[in-house]
């Protein structure tokens, strides 16, 4: 785990020193025993980098800990969190606001490989890798991603003065502002024509950035026009092409006829029309150069869904009241201020009639008597308020304003759209019935009749509240219905509000109307306990100081507790305890609570002054797996805390990550290396077992087995099961289910396919990098340069042409390999690193481990001429061994102008891959290049001499038996 060891020892003696050094060596057999074959006896912590595998456009180390990767928009971003530490640790990536991916929930991805296709800017940030496996902390890295974008800037002109006269730009100053949207901060650059502008090569001519907005626009300033100046002019915006992102560019004509735009409303002002009438709006550019874009907006709001726009005209078909309102038309070129015109429309609209009997206003008593005035007020709301009409009937007769019958169509001292009637010395043949009848003057509404009764027995109102109904007590849930009896006549309508706070009524309105003086509310809940007013209003009744009464409500609940449901999992012969609490209840006295297991009663009890309560179990049996309920009551109801309890197994978690995990057995079939790590698996009894069931995708019929496991299974620990005898090419749905004493625990499912290898006829593999896929090798990201693919015909020794091969291996000028340029900007020391595809090592018996590791023959010619060569490095890269690459071969220096080939003999044990490093050397003479790769089963036939061979690592019957060996030794010495 990268911690040193020191071993102090005496020397006094030469057995001591020999027994030190005898010592000494099984240390070093037991370490090699570890990292060659983990066992739980090895056990370290975590430990975690971050690498990638994208598109990145850079990637560097910001202060010492993060780095940063940029990105290009609409790449996709690939980061894979490299691990080590046994047992194998569990991998989680977040990001520190939002999903890491907008396919993940909970904001996190479980597992090694971080990958978001089409990247949008929003979703830069960073990004954390976290493995724990339960020793120690958790190893936690994180980067930082920057995704880069460029938008198409905008050119936008004005000019310093007022209005022109003839030509819209002479002798004026004008100012061309270029804007764009970008990351990294974006460059502007103008021309005119195909002239470069600069500050000071031109003295009519000023750019600058304006203080307030610097590095967002930059403004051309064009000082008192002069004709050179009526020119075309291009902003380009660049962000110096980071990530390839292109260059920008707008182009502006410029020219004595440049205009703002100038538009002309060919409608009324306003225009009013009736409910279903079909309303177009017309809105033409009467000038503007270039020629301006019109939309139409109505007020704050968006336009009719049933609109229909054609270039500047805009049609609402069969508009409504709520249609109403006033419509714009914009007008914009960029050049000046937009300009804007507008028209209201009006609907017309009859609503809302109503009326209300005023007595006599000298008198105190609010009777209507003989010989006393009498007023009769009528108000409707209509639009367009100037077309309302009002006239008066008695008894289905019209009535005309007369002394004793005065007719006045307002009333200064009310709203608009009021009509009064006033009745002079009531006499007994005024009795009757007067209808108020509102119109509109153009027609197209239908009228509004209002009827009014005046008799001896038009009274004005009183208000009371049942005996029984305040206070009213109501259960949470439940349909209450608070009353207030109103009589009178006519009977007039009752407001309902809030009397001790000010909040809305149930239906969101400060003030609720009844026509009955009942308030209704449907499902009360508790936030509706409070004090309730009814008041009379001066609406169809009586304009006289308000009735008003108060209703109490109180709405009572069941108790309100937590936790509402709990799953508890827990092995057998074990302690825990069960906690139910209570947040709130109405009324709060007389608390009991009940513990249940199913229909079972275990415990009863009342509440003192706790607010929990708690049930213990010292040691769980099989009787007490199940449903534990808490019931807390109280006179409205029961809250209830439910915890399950049971014993079944977390579910497992497939390991997604490994690579290539297929491998060929027989021609027709194929096998699966199942990886899985299990979910807490300390929570319940040991996991004895796992069924796993397996069948072809669109199947019915599972086959099932068990997998039986030895000990106990540790946090993060990676299982692995091999599945053999699958045909090719089909795809299996994999299920696995833990199982305890208990029984069967969560299963998990995954869908195996069948990866073909990268050769389909693995026994050997062999490019010669003629196709331009390069036999899917790639390039190493994190290194200086990469590796060229090129053929001599097409290559140019103009600058180096004392270095590099004149042909491929083959000697055909028009054959390709690859090769590393080392002209400038390379510098000595510089790398470039070149990785083969990922090959498959096959078991020879898929239910057991490997008992002698298969050999391969690696091969390639190497060409490395020239007096500035530097180094050319083969490694061994393992999936195991994370971050490690292994030296199987190097040289070095001029080998002459000539091709060469190099034979390796590599032994891997697990999925791996070949990288090719290529070092430049002092000077630009240093063209290292290679040609026919070549993978093979078997030792190579005649390995060169500078063969650098990888050791096998010891199998572990080996080191147990030398370990025996050393521990005789070391017992005669002590005898």
């Amino acid at each position: 785990n990268g911690q040193s060891i020191v071993l102090r020892t005496p020397t006094a003696s030469l057995f001591d020193f020999s027994f030190s050094k005898i010592f000494l060596t099984s240390v070093v057999i037991l370490l090699l025993f570890c990292f060659s074959s983990p066992s739980p006896v090895c056990k370290a912590p975590p430990a975690v980098r971050i690498i990638h595998s994208g598109h990145a456009c850079n990637v560097e180390d910001e202060r010492y800990s993060e780095r940063v990767y940029t990105i290009r928009e609409g790449e996709t971003l690939e980061l894979v969190c490299l691990v080590s530490g046994h047992p194998r640790p569990q991998i989680r990536w977040t990001k520190t606001a939002g999903s890491a991916s907008d396919r993940f929930q909970d904001s996190s991805v479980f597992n090694e490989t971080l990958r978001i296709s089409r990247i949008q800017r929003h979703q830069g940030g960073r990004y954390y890798c976290k493995a724990e496996n339960g020793l120690g902390s958790p190893a936690i890295k994180s980067i930082r991603v920057d995704v880069y974008y460029l938008d198409d800037p905008v050119v936008t002109v004005h000019q310093s003065v007022g209005e022109a006269k003839e030509q819209f730009y002479y002798e004026r100053t004008v100012f061309l502002r270029c804007a764009a949207n970008s990351n990294p901060p974006v460059r502007y650059s103008w021309r005119r024509g195909r002239e470069f502008l600069s500050q000071g090569s031109d003295k009519g001519v000023e750019i600058y950035e304006p203080f307030f907005t610097q590095g967002e626009t930059k403004i051309l300033k064009l000082k008192n026009l002069r004709p050179q100046d009526y020119a075309n002019y291009t902003c380009t915006a660049s962000v110096r092409n980071v990530c390839g992102i292109p260059d920008k560019s707008v182009l502006f004509q410029l020219s004595n006829r440049t205009a703002s735009p100038t538009i002309k409303l060919l409608v009324e002002d306003p225009i009013v029309a009736n409910p279903g009438q079909t309303v177009t709006l017309v809105c033409i550019t009467s000038g503007g150069e270039p020629t301006p874009v019109l939309t139409w907006v109505r007020n704050a709001e968006g336009l009719p869904k049933k609109s229909v726009l054609n270039g500047g005209t805009l049609t609402i078909p069969a508009i409504s009241t709520e249609e109403a309102g006033v419509y714009s038309c914009l007008a914009s070129n960029n050049v000046g201020n937009p300009a804007k015109k507008s028209t209201n429309i009006i609907v017309r609209a009859l609503r809302k009639g109503r009326f209300w009997i005023t007595p006599d206003p000298y008198h105190n008593d609010d009777n209507i008597q003989i010989g006393r005035e009498v007023k009769i007020s009528c108000q409707v709301e209509a639009t367009p308020a100037e077309e309302l009409m009002f006239s008066w009937l008695k008894n289905g007769r019209p009535l005309r304003s007369s002394e004793r019958m005065v007719i006045t169509q307002t009333d200064p001292d009310v709203a608009l759209g009021t009509t009064n009637l006033d009745i002079i010395d009531l006499k007994f043949t005024d009795f009757g019935t007067y209808t108020c009848v509102a119109s509109l003057r153009n027609g197209g509404i239908p009228e509004i009749s209002i009827d009014v009764n005046i008799s001896s027995t038009t009274v004005p109102p009183s208000l009371t509240v049942p005996r029984g109904k305040s206070p009213l007590v109501t259960q949470e849930g439940d349909t209450v219905e608070l009353q207030c009896l109103v009589s009178g006549k006519p009977k007039p309508i009752i407001l309902w509000s809030h009397a001790d706070k000010e909040a809305p009524m149930p239906d969101g309105s400060m003030q609720t109307e009844s026509y009955d003086g009942i308030l209704r509310i449907v499902n009360v809940s508790r936030e509706m306990t409070g004090t309730y007013r009814c008041q009379t209003s001066q609406y169809n009744g009586f304009n006289v100081k308000p009735r008003e009464a108060i209703v109490e409500l109180i709405v009572q609940y069941p108790p309100a507790v937590e936790p509402v449901y709990t799953e508890i999992r827990q092995g057998l012969g074990r302690a825990f305890s069960l906690s139910c609490r209570v947040l709130r209840a109405h009324p709060s006295r007389v608390l009991k609570y009940e513990w249940k297991l199913g229909t079972r009663l275990l415990t009863v009890g009342q509440f003192d002054t706790r607010d929990e309560t708690e049930y213990h179990v010292r040691a769980l049996n099989r009787e007490g797996y199940g449903a534990y309920t808490c019931d807390i009551t109280n006179e409205a109801g029961a809250g209830r805390c439910t915890f399950l309890v049971t014993g079944k197994a977390f579910g497992p978690e497939f390991y997604y990550d490994t690579y290539s995990a297929l491998w060929q057995n027989k021609p027709s079939v194929y096998g699966f290396k199942l990886q899985w790590t299990q979910m807490n698996p300390n929570a319940v009894d040991r996991i004895m077992a796992y069924r796993l069931g397996i069948k072809q995708t669109g199947q019915q019929r599972w086959w099932e087995q068990e997998i039986t496991m030895e000990g106990t299974i540790q946090k993060g620990e990676l299982l692995t099961y091999n599945l053999t005898e699958l045909v090719k090419p089909e795809a299996y749905q994999v299920r696995l289910t833990p199982i305890t004493r208990f029984g069967e625990g969560d299963s998990a499912e995954r869908i195996i396919r069948y990866s073909a290898p990268v050769n389909p006829h693995w026994s050997k593999f062999h490019c010669n990098f003629e196709e331009e896929a390069i036999c899917m090798f790639t390039q190493d990201k994190t290194e200086e340069f990469d590796w060229t693919r090129h053929s001599a015909a097409t290559r140019d020794t103009k600058y180096t042409p004392n270095t590099g091969p004149s042909s491929d291996r083959s000697g055909s000028k028009q054959g390709y390999y690859m090769y590393i340029e080392t002209s400038r900007p390379r510098q000595e020391g510089d790398k470039a690193r070149l990785l083969t595809p990922l090959f498959n090592v096959a078991p020879k018996n898929p239910y057991g481990n490997v008992a002698t590791n298969p050999t391969y023959c690696f091969s390639f010619y190497y060409h490395m001429y020239g007096k500035h060569i530097g180094s050319l490095n083969v490694y061994l890269r393992q999936k195991s061994q994370t971050g490690q690459d292994s030296s199987v071969w190097t040289l070095s220096g001029n080998q002459g102008d000539r091709w060469r080939q190099a034979r390796i003999d590599i032994h891997p044990t697990y999925s791996f891959q070949m990288v090719l490093e290529g070092v430049r050397g002092p000077g630009i003479e240093g063209d290292i290049a290679i040609d026919d790769v070549t993978i093979e089963e078997g030792e190579c036939r005649d390995p060169p001499p500078n063969n650098l061979r990888s050791l096998a690592p010891p199998t572990a019957e080996h080191i147990w038996q030398l370990c025996l060996t050393l521990l005789l030794v070391l017992a005669g010495h002590r005898r």
